[in-house]
């Protein structure tokens, strides 16, 4: 004999966005078996099918030869009343005012024959509106859940939540607050490196706050407020036991890890972040603040470095370093390199690109020219390392001394410094080096033709210094301007983008 089954599903949403709300509701779904057979369900058991199912059978797949009709929502027996959950988030999200909402009441519930949402002809208001791009909310954001039609009500979409604030308002605010405390967890983060915060939970582990004070010779009360907001920013985990670096931090926040930022975080510390605290003059007058930053005896970049004390540049040096470590795979990758033997370094600090690429094309060999302060540091170092014999380090000013001959040349973050006349005296330079011709390989910040992305290249550019950001098809015009062709770029999406391009000269 057919029979029938009832596929009713519960469900409770918790809405706390401004206010809290909880709403409940349940979807009931009429099923008619067809007439069956005891062989066909002893069939349809060893099949193996039902035996997952809530229901004993899968409508949805061999258990659908068993349905003679359904009546309501197909969904909601498969699992889920997909229909009847977005109208209530719709509800939850764009409630509408009490005196414009219209009830309908059943007797039974309506039919649907499809999977499609019931058409207009099924509402007993002749009125019903379209609800054109619905919109959720999801982790703060807008997501789009397409278009689609709203049933059984006769009301439009209000721009109001229930305390009066207009939602694209509300949204702003969101936004608002985010960059208002942006700058606080960038201090966080500066605090927890230069106390080490980091490294001490990496050689200790999990610590209470009491031991992480009595380490730090600091505050129980400081210390306790600065974990709790590294762990809100995602660099701490927090449990009854107490406090443990993240995997990211592990990675690269601890001073010794091989990706660390440590030391460049540091930098940004002691000398961006006083930079930008002077942003409202360097607006006002279009220059370059860093001589109000401490330690600074000139505007230049590169002549600044030639003033600073030892430990100064030592410091620089590992901040380069460090943000070069993180960077050099990329530069590294972004094109196939390996029919250049021989590669100069310009600028390279620690070598560590150089390092990078001798692992990755086993025949090249790369001079690092840089500033006599910079290869009395770093030498030793990066000789220690495998590949070290292909690596050679070479004193001198890019600008003023004699530059290696080589088949590729790379400027890694030193063009964005640099005046138009700088780079006009650079590349010429360059050209002039081989008769056959040279290959450049650049790595930049790349903006995009708006000039307003990514972020981290405008945010640069207001450092104002002589030099400035450059879009791909200005960074080209500039490439072919000084004579260079066949100008490749590469977004790579990470810290740095890349440019290859060539110059052919006549014999």
């Amino acid at each position: 004999m057919p029979s029938k089954a009832f596929k009713s599903t519960d469900f409770g949403l918790i809405y706390d966005y401004l206010d809290t709300e909880v709403t409940e509701f349940f979807e009931e779904t009429k099923v008619k078996f067809a007439e069956l057979s005891e062989e066909l369900l002893w069939e349809y058991i060893h099949s193996g099918e039902p035996m997952d199912k809530a229901g004993g059978y899968g409508i949805q797949a061999l258990g659908g030869m068993l349905v003679e009709y359904v009546h309501g929502d197909f969904l909601n027996v498969v699992g889920f009343p997909l229909n009847h959950f977005c109208k209530k988030l719709g509800e939850l999200y764009y409630p509408p005012s009490k005196h414009t909402i219209h009830h309908i009441k059943y007797d039974s519930i309506p039919s649907v024959e499809t999977f499609e949402i019931l058409s207009d002809g099924d509402c007993e208001s002749s009125d019903s509106t379209k609800m054109e791009d619905a919109k959720r909310l999801t982790n703060g954001g807008l997501v789009e859940l397409g278009k689609c039609k709203e049933i059984n009500c006769s009301y439009k979409i209000p721009m109001e939540i229930q305390n009066g604030i207009p939602r694209n308002v509300t949204q702003c605010l969101s936004k608002l607050t985010h960059l208002l405390d942006g700058f606080k967890g960038s201090k966080v983060l500066f605090v927890a490196c230069k106390l080490k915060i980091f490294d001490l939970l990496k050689d200790r582990g999990t610590m209470t706050t009491e031991d992480a004070a009595n380490q730090l010779n600091t505050s129980l009360r400081g210390t306790e407020r600065l974990l709790d907001a590294c762990a809100s920013l995602g660099l701490l985990e927090k449990n009854h036991q107490g406090y443990s670096n993240a995997e990211l931090t592990d990675l690269c926040l601890v001073s010794d890890s091989e990706y660390s930022l440590h030391d460049y975080i540091l930098h940004c510390n002691d000398h961006l972040w006083p930079l930008f605290t002077h942003l409202e003059l360097a607006v006002k007058e279009g220059t370059s603040q860093i001589h109000h930053t401490p330690e600074k005896k000139v505007n230049d970049l590169f002549q600044d470095f030639h003033c600073q004390s030892v430990e100064v540049k030592q410091r620089f040096v590992r901040a380069m370093d460090s943000s070069s470590k993180v960077t050099a795979r990329d530069i590294s990758t972004a094109f196939d390199l390996s029919q250049f033997k021989v590669v100069c370094d310009l600028g390279g600090c620690t070598g560590a690109l150089a390092y990078n690429l001798v692992q990755i094309y086993p025949e090249m060999q790369v001079i690092v020219l840089d500033l006599p302060e910079v290869i009395t540091d770093v030498t030793s170092c990066q000789l220690s390392r495998q590949n070290a014999c292909d690596i050679s380090f070479v004193s001198g000013d890019i600008f003023k001394d004699n530059i290696p001959k080589a088949d590729l040349y790379i400027l890694s973050r030193v063009l964005h410094h640099c005046s138009e006349e700088k780079i006009s005296l650079l590349l010429n330079k360059l050209s002039a080096l081989s008769k056959q011709g040279i290959a450049l390989l650049i790595a930049e910040i790349i903006l995009d033709e708006n000039r307003i992305k990514p972020a981290r290249a405008v945010f640069q550019s207001l450092s104002m210094t002589e030099g400035k950001e450059r879009s791909t098809l200005e960074y080209k015009q500039l490439l072919e301007e000084h004579g260079f062709s066949n100008v490749q770029i590469k977004i790579t999406g990470n810290l740095l983008d890349v440019i290859l391009c060539s110059k052919k000269l006549s014999s």
